[in-house]
């Protein structure tokens, strides 16, 4: 880009800048800040950038254009022009009937993708009616126990013209089966159902705590998923490694992005000691990421992402498949960052998110409703939070060039820091073993504990001005709006349905299906088949979970991987 000699004079014309222009200045005036870092104080700002910041970049060997390795710019050679981001709107809601319900009313509004939210028991494996399950069924997603509901979920939706996102994890084997059942009661061909199962364990023994089983039986259950897959769902992602709790959790983007492509080495691993050929399921795996407030620390962790992931694989698993070494990722703007007070703040703070993730090229896109900090989204805030992504698309520009913020001198130097920082991360993971030794010696955890811990002291002390809480504080205020409430009585209505359906259907089919899937996980076959045939058989999520817990157990924090 420039010679030593042009490189000299610009740091010596930025020296003379400083002395003759700034320094009055400052001497007078000050700045606002000591120190201005990065929204998560991982990476130090400076004043200004020049090429004397990026003077070892090498356009062919760091950037290379989009759709070449080692795919800074992007994966595809034509970015957002020859087709947009998926709009994929996460929702489900109290029962399947109203889930339905609302799906079809964001398909109507320009919805490009479904994203499935589940409540809380069944992420956990238990049905509407179990104990543990008392006062949560529908309430941080749709209800889901039986194939029966899954087919009233999708009722009218042709799966072979939608792409679904699931954001499921320990049972997500069970949701996949049921999609897979809906799909061949349809007559769509395996091999078109299109979409993505979250599947991601680790993260949860991490972050989020949904797990059910042990670390190793959870990895065999996973790669079960990518063989099978390979051959019966080529066009279906079968994990989405997230960050994106991890960023919730309190991390920084470095430990983001550190600590979710450690996750993908893991299951890249295990897959390969568990006989697959990397080829067979790598361009299967996508990810999932934090849209967050920095605009421009996040455009930089996306680019980074895409460069470590091309290097990592190929440096370490030599695939042939060039789509082996691609990082396709959703994103979802921060859930973390929406506040109670002031809500109409956060329809500005998901746009600047979703703006960043555009900016740093994501393949799919969910942008949050204002009320989330209060409860499920209302259809208004799910229509705004929709449009919010249809103006970015049609009417800002942002989607018109392949990564345009390319060449900044302060976007390359922080893309650059992002990932010299998230590799030092992950090279100390490594030395503890991996993600898996590092989970369970609670390193990780802890990690993000004291980030977490430095980010509330800086906004008790207002060193991190949050807009509406710790400053532009509105009196005595009371957020007025509408929320949707799931009450007893939909609750009471979901149990009733689940005890219609184990009256109406073949009890002896369901034994046969769950004794036949207790002697697979007994031996190393795989066991996404049984699993199949026990959906078929109207077998709940409950019941299927439970034939596992049998065999496998159940993870205790703390206890032996």
């Amino acid at each position: 880009m420039f010679d030593p000699d042009e490189l000299e004079e610009i740091r010596a014309s930025k020296e003379e800048w400083h002395e003759e222009e700034v320094e009055p200045v400052l001497d007078r005036f000050g700045e606002r800040k000591e120190t201005f870092t990065t929204d998560t104080g991982g990476q130090e700002v400076d004043r200004l950038y020049t090429p004397a910041d990026v003077d070892d970049l090498d356009y062919e060997e760091d950037l290379g254009n989009p759709g070449e390795p080692p795919y800074t710019r992007g994966v595809y050679s034509t970015g957002y022009r020859g087709r947009l981001w998926t709009m994929r709107q996460y929702a489900g809601f109290s029962t399947p009937e109203d889930t339905n319900e609302r799906y079809h009313y964001l398909l109507d509004q320009g919805q490009t993708g479904l994203s499935m939210a589940f409540d809380l028991p069944t992420q956990m494996g238990y049905d509407s009616d179990a104990d543990m399950a008392a006062g949560e069924v529908g309430k941080a997603g749709v209800a889901i126990d039986s194939l029966e509901d899954m087919e009233t979920v999708f009722d009218g939706i042709p799966l072979d013209e939608v792409s679904t996102s699931m954001t499921i994890n320990a049972p997500a084997s069970v949701l996949l089966a049921m999609y897979i059942a809906v799909g061949d009661q349809q007559g769509v061909d395996r091999e078109e159902l299109r979409g993505t199962i979250q599947n991601d364990i680790l993260k949860e023994y991490i972050a989020r705590n949904t797990y059910i089983y042990p670390p190793e039986s959870s990895m065999r259950i996973i790669t079960d998923i990518f063989e099978f897959c390979a051959e019966e769902t080529p066009k279906f992602n079968t994990i989405s490694i997230s960050g994106y709790h991890i960023r919730e959790a309190g991390s920084t983007a470095a430990q983001e992005l550190a600590f979710t492509l450690g996750d993908g080495i893991e299951y890249v691993e295990t897959a390969i000691e568990a006989g697959l050929d990397v080829d067979e399921f790598a361009p299967q795996l996508s990810f999932f990421f934090n849209g967050h407030n920095n605009i421009f620390e996040e455009v930089a962790k996306f680019r980074a992402a895409r460069r470590m992931w091309h290097d990592i694989i190929e440096e370490r698993f030599d695939p042939d498949d060039p789509k082996s070494k691609q990082l396709k990722f959703h994103t979802q703007t921060a859930g973390s960052m929406l506040t109670a007070q002031q809500i109409e703040n956060n329809v500005v703070r998901v746009a600047y998110q979703a703006l960043a993730a555009v900016l740093g090229g994501t393949q799919s896109l969910h942008t949050n409703g204002k009320d989330e900090a209060l409860a499920l989204p209302t259809e208004e805030s799910v229509r705004t939070a929709l449009r919010t992504q249809q103006i970015l698309a049609h009417e800002s520009g942002a989607a018109d060039t392949i990564d345009p913020l390319a060449g900044s001198y302060y976007v390359e130097s922080l893309t650059d820091q992002v990932e010299e920082e998230a590799y030092e991360i992950l090279d100390e993971v490594e030395e503890r073993g991996g993600m898996l030794e590092a989970v369970e010696q609670q390193w990780v955890q802890r990690q993000i504990q004291d980030t977490a811990f430095d980010r509330q002291r800086e906004i008790e002390e207002k060193d991190r001005i949050i807009v509406g809480v710790n400053e532009f504080e509105i009196e005595d205020e009371e957020p007025e709006m509408d929320v949707e409430e799931v009450t007893q009585e939909d609750q009471q209505r979901k149990i009733d349905g689940l005890e219609e359906t184990r009256a109406n259907r073949d009890d002896e089919e369901v034994d046969a299906a769950l004794e036949a899937l207790r002697d697979t996980a007994q031996s190393d076959q795989n066991l996404m088949p049984y699993i199949i045939d026990a959906v078929k058989a109207y077998a709940t999520v409950g019941e299927i979970c439970n034939v596992l817990r049998d065999e496998f157990g159940e993870y205790q924090p703390g206890s032996a991987v």
